[in-house]
């Protein structure tokens, strides 16, 4: 099993779940983290970290972020590793907890 990062984190990218992750799983895009699948190791660190309740075990993934599974793998395998926190996006409390972001990913 892994950990998900899910849509609320687009336009928002806090790093404060980075930064207690063990194993350096996190990857930074233009404007959204991801999780390696296959390097997360189910510690539950990350889900508590996050400022906007963003990032979801893998078995209680909401129906409407099931995409983020796959989404995670994808862009975890061509972005950088993060593994130090950093300030959010500059707008993020705008965007924090706006529906129908996944069209704002930026790739």
């Amino acid at each position: 099993m892994t950990f998900v990062v899910g849509e609320d984190c687009i336009k928002c990218k806090h790093t404060d779940c980075v930064e207690v992750c063990p194993v350096d799983c996190f990857y930074e895009g233009p404007n959204f983290l991801v999780i390696h699948p296959d390097e997360c190791i189910d510690c539950a660190l990350c889900e508590p970290e996050c400022p906007i309740d963003a990032i979801f075990s893998e078995d209680e993934l909401p129906e409407d972020q099931q995409v983020f599974l796959e989404l995670n793998a994808e862009l975890a395998e061509v972005w950088p590793c993060i593994t130090e926190m950093k300030g959010p996006a500059p707008d993020a409390e705008e965007w924090a907890g706006k529906p129908n972001k996944l069209e704002l990913l930026e790739r």
